[in-house]
């Protein structure tokens, strides 16, 4: 097979280094969200259909609200595809987003990204990047288009969950007229959108809520109530028995609050070493905020990861949001 050496492709150049592969890899990034599972589930499902052999690869557990995606689809087992034809990443664009496997995905005879980060920059054989997508599940379903698969229900619930997560149920900036579209579209395969809603957003368990009560008692707002700021550490998940995927959700809380344009929710995933996650409401760009921590995402919707202890991370956030605003 060819390689594409575009910074660019077009979804009808992709469709056909897929419909020439016998093989494909797909990778999600770690921490995985309904997006980044969701459109891989969907393309699994359509590569399938066309008798391809198809697997995702995953490095950590799916989290109990992303659960019913995957049907036989997830493996953890690097070996399932001994020479991949093609691994393609899904919704991550940069290889260190998904570390333990990335000896794995370079030794796809072919390999490509897809996704919607602004701050994506193309690294692969082939590359599909456009960050006015609000979701990579609208580029995989105009890839599955492209590649001529009919539409089912299964692959409609995924790319339902895909955009419906990573649109804040429809509610965020990055909505557009076309995500509606597809959205209404999707009706037409039987995707019941009350039936995933229940599964993404009414399945908590009793120690989220626990796990959240302690969250929120550390809050603080700060640049004059335009910024919130919260997080989570190891101790908490040992007081409460709450998981790390039970903190999803946790930072749109903070930036709901009446004034509040800049939210940040920091996680302590181990000493010295935090993720950090960003929302603004109207004008301030987070990408911007998260790359000078060497982050990136959307203009709304970015993080970052901080070598620095717990408390000493949410000083730096703070001071970090401070300047900005100030300027």
């Amino acid at each position: 097979m060819k390689k594409m050496n575009k910074k660019n492709n077009t979804l009808k150049e992709i469709a056909q280094i897929l419909m020439a592969s016998k093989s494909v890899l797909l990778f999600t990034h770690i921490n995985m969200d309904g997006d980044t599972l969701g459109s891989s589930v969907a393309l699994c499902i359509a590569l399938r259909k066309l008798g391809k052999q198809a697997h995702i690869l995953i490095e950590d557990d799916i989290a109990a609200f992303l659960q019913f995606l995957d049907r036989d689809y997830c493996t953890y087992d690097t070996h399932i595809i001994e020479n991949p034809d093609i691994c393609l990443c899904i919704d991550c664009g940069d290889v260190e987003r998904f570390t333990k496997r990335k000896e794995k995905f370079f030794q796809g005879k072919q390999k490509g990204c897809i996704d919607h980060h602004v701050t994506t920059e193309p690294f692969a054989d082939f590359n599909y990047i456009d960050p006015k997508a609000a979701a990579t599940g609208e580029i995989v379903f105009d890839l599955i288009k492209e590649l001529q698969v009919d539409m089912d229900k299964e692959i409609g619930n995924a790319i339902f969950a895909a955009i419906t997560t990573d649109t804040g149920n429809f509610q965020y900036s990055n909505t557009t007229k076309k995500t509606h579209l597809i959205a209404a579209e999707l009706c037409d395969y039987g995707v019941d959108y009350n039936e995933i809603s229940v599964e993404l957003y009414q399945n908590n368990r009793l120690e989220k809520l626990l796990l959240q009560t302690k969250v929120l008692q550390g809050l603080t707002v700060f640049a004059a109530g335009m910024a919130a700021i919260c997080g989570v550490t190891q101790e908490m998940f040992q007081e409460t028995q709450g998981k790390m995927e039970e903190t999803e959700g946790m930072i749109e809380i903070l930036r709901n609050i009446s004034g509040i344009e800049v939210a940040v929710f920091v996680k302590e995933i181990e000493e010295n070493k935090c993720k950090v996650s960003m929302r603004s409401k109207k004008f301030v760009n987070v990408a911007e905020l998260s790359k000078t921590l060497n982050g990136g995402g959307h203009a709304r919707a970015a993080g970052c990861t901080v070598y620095q202890s717990y408390e000493e991370t949410k000083k730096t956030m703070i001071h970090l949001v401070e300047e900005y605003l100030k300027g």
